[in-house]
């Protein structure tokens, strides 16, 4: 280390600040560790609760056993929300008005659910990000009938498909020109389109919501910008989510711009301009192989960097080789995944389609930078190696 860290500050308890300790444990670090996150439960999976959790079939979301703390020698400090920090003095504030030290602190806080401004806040309208989120929207899934979600990424399919396993009406607005437009395009969107409709999901394209429809303090339906109403009592709001970052606006660590993604720009091991400041997970923007820096938010990739990063802040290297992007979505039957950057591409050629199966290459300037499937695990690894050569990221801050 270049520097004496007696105390590493973790701020932000979920997969990324957890493997970022696991990480600086392994890596021979034998300091004071602090884990820091604003939730009143231990660091756990999310996936599951768009998935299992919400259906009701687990319970059980946690990463590690609550013992593994203590092993380790890792404090936990929940319910406890960052609201400023001083880094000249080292010091993090608290919302109860208390403050941490640290030596080094790594940010990773995540991202916080986008709402639609102006709606009005009434019973049956969810959004989905944390565990609280997903006990509420399990509740109320029980007595519910007819469901819109706002927002077809990766989270409203999946919550798509997981009400029709449980028998609600399901209707999915989006104001893209398909489901999953944003991130795999409009042919694969086509794709994911074709899979919902099949499972009796109407998909509301190229629309947006204008109001709720309510009766007392409770939903009742849904009002579209083209003048359609859709009754419903479950309404999620799902159009993405933003930086968990506020709370970073006055302490001169450098953001990126809301129009390029936001989040505590970096090197490309983690570390900010700010000393003994790093940031790991869905909150960091690191450099990109398109040759800027960009948030990335995979599961895989909170492993990765804090791999990269506890090397880093050790004064070592990283062991073993950089993975491909990976994230992969459960919906229905079929296991879709995404290796690779797929919004690097000029040219998408879907080169196999099955019905609920299908296979698309992302192509730039020719090369392969993104494979996605359905139900094709062994033809998306396969082309790993590949990926892996055309996809190099270069470092800029700037």
């Amino acid at each position: 280390m270049s520097e004496s860290v007696e105390h590493v500050l973790i701020v932000g308890a979920g997969l990324a600040g957890l493997r970022a300790a696991e990480e600086l444990r392994r890596g021979g670090y034998t300091g004071e560790l602090t884990l820091l996150g604003d939730e009143n439960r231990a660091p756990y999976d999310r996936p599951p609760l768009s998935k299992q959790y919400v259906r009701g079939e687990t319970d059980d979301t946690a990463l590690r056993p609550a013992e593994f703390y203590d092993e380790q020698r890792i404090t936990l400090r929940l319910g406890a929300t960052a609201t400023g920090v001083d880094t000249t003095a080292r010091r993090v504030r608290l919302a109860d008005g208390s403050d941490l030290g640290y030596d080094a602190l790594v940010i990773a806080t995540g991202l916080r659910p986008r709402r639609i401004p102006g709606l009005p806040e009434v019973s049956g309208v969810h959004v989905l990000r944390s565990h609280a989120d997903a006990a509420g929207l399990r509740a109320h899934l029980g007595s519910a009938r007819q469901a819109v979600i706002v927002g077809a990424g990766f989270i409203g399919c999946e919550l798509a498909a997981s009400f029709r396993s449980r028998g609600l009406a399901v209707t999915i607005v989006e104001p893209q020109p398909t489901p999953l437009y944003a991130a795999l395009g409009a042919a694969v969107g086509a794709l994911v389109t074709r899979l919902h409709e099949s499972e009796g999901v109407e998909v509301r394209c190229g629309t947006g919501v204008e109001s709720l429809v309510t009766e007392g303090d409770s939903v009742i339906g849904v009002r579209l910008a083209d003048g359609t109403r859709i009754d419903a009592d479950l309404v999620v709001i799902g159009i993405g989510s933003v930086p968990a970052a506020d709370w970073l606006a006055d302490s001169g660590i450098p953001l990126a711009a809301p129009a390029d993604g936001g989040g505590v720009l970096t090197d490309e091991t983690g570390r900010t301009t700010v000393p003994g400041v790093w940031a790991v997970g869905d909150v960091a923007a690191w450099p990109h192989a398109a040759g800027r820096n960009k948030r990335v938010e995979h599961w895989t990739n909170a492993g990765e960097q804090a791999r990269i990063l506890a090397a880093a802040l050790l004064g070592g290297e990283p062991a073993g080789e950089t993975q491909v992007p990976y994230v992969w979505s459960d919906q229905y039957d079929m296991k879709i995944q995404v290796l690779g950057l797929p919004g690097l591409a000029d040219e998408i050629r879907i080169v196999e389609d099955r019905g609920r199966k299908f296979l698309a290459h992302y192509l730039r300037a020719g090369e392969l930078v993104a494979v996605v499937g359905a139900s094709m695990v062994g033809k998306v690894m396969k082309a790993r190696a590949e990926l892996a050569a055309n996809l190099r990221p270069r470092a800029d801050i700037s």
